[in-house]
């Protein structure tokens, strides 16, 4: 039976909601848009419209590989970041929202500097410093990432938000010490991998079956990636430069300890929307602290 975009938007969502899926509107949406071809706008004014049996056919299906684990974002191949479209693919963490709290302190002080070059280590996507450039105009991104499929997605997302001028990419390893010949920034932000080793196989089916453990795999205490940042990325910083990371539940005092100890000052934690703390911070500083 004929079945109009509406009704198999509304059909999926019942759907995944039965499922304990969460996020079942926005997923149901996504899919219907995916399978149809259409933007959002365009699902919308077309709810009333039947939906092609191909449609169906294929929204039915991505909803079913949904409910096996696949998390939507590899399903359709992108999702949003900071209001910023991005092409995703299993060789990248799923931007997620606990991060933009990250990208929001990085534009925050980006945009009050009269010139700012940005390295986002660990780039993944790009997301945290696409989200920096698309917001601070005279900022200057670099996107370093160790993984070649992941640097594809970052080139790729650069030329989706129009984004060429400001921002470019690169091979590097934040576990060692940057050539010389990349400079200095004024600002590095950084969403490292920080799941302990032995907590891997603990995470939900959807994370540990699909995403990249290359991403997600942080050292025995998760806090491997921090380290060598703090100690072998601070000369790539600018006098009172900024280094801001990303961190797990639980690590913030950690991190926050490593960074006073690797000679950073006015360090700071903030929270996520949840109230956990989410963002270590802290400015680039001749002393080293001593407890």
């Amino acid at each position: 039976m004929a079945v109009t975009y509406n009704n198999l938007y509304l059909d999926l969502r019942t759907k995944l909601r039965r499922s304990g899926i969460e996020e079942a509107t926005q997923a149901a949406r996504e899919m219907v848009c995916s399978a149809s071809g259409k933007t959002k706008e365009e699902l919308l004014r077309d709810g009333a419209l039947y939906a092609p049996p191909e449609t169906e056919r294929a929204a039915y299906e991505l909803a079913q590989r949904h409910l096996n684990g696949e998390p939507v974002a590899y399903l359709i191949g992108e999702w949003e970041f900071y209001g910023l479209p991005l092409d995703i693919s299993p060789s990248v963490l799923i931007p997620r929202p606990d991060t933009e709290v990250l990208a929001q302190r990085a534009i925050e002080a980006a945009g009050e500097l009269e010139e700012c070059r940005v390295l986002d280590l660990c780039a993944g996507s790009g997301c945290i410093g696409l989200a920096v450039a698309a917001n601070v105009p005279h900022a200057r991104v670099l996107l370093g990432e160790i993984d070649e499929e992941a640097l594809k997605i970052c080139r790729q997302n650069i030329r989706r938000n129009n984004l060429t001028g400001r921002v470019a990419s690169m091979r590097v390893d934040a576990r060692e010490k940057p050539p010389r010949s990349l400079g200095e920034f004024h600002m590095i932000v950084s969403n490292p991998p920080y799941i302990p080793t032995r907590d891997i196989e603990t995470l939900d089916a959807s994370v540990r079956d699909h995403e990249p453990h290359l991403a997600l795999d942080g050292g025995a205490d998760g806090l491997d990636f921090y380290r060598a940042i703090v100690e072998k990325w601070r000369d790539a910083l600018t006098e009172n430069g900024m280094l801001a990371f990303e961190v797990g539940i639980g690590q913030a005092d950690e991190v926050l300890r490593i960074m006073r100890h690797g000679g950073f000052g006015d360090v700071q934690i903030l929270r996520d929307l949840n109230g956990i703390p989410r963002v270590v911070s802290g400015t680039l500083c001749d002393e080293v602290y001593q407890e």
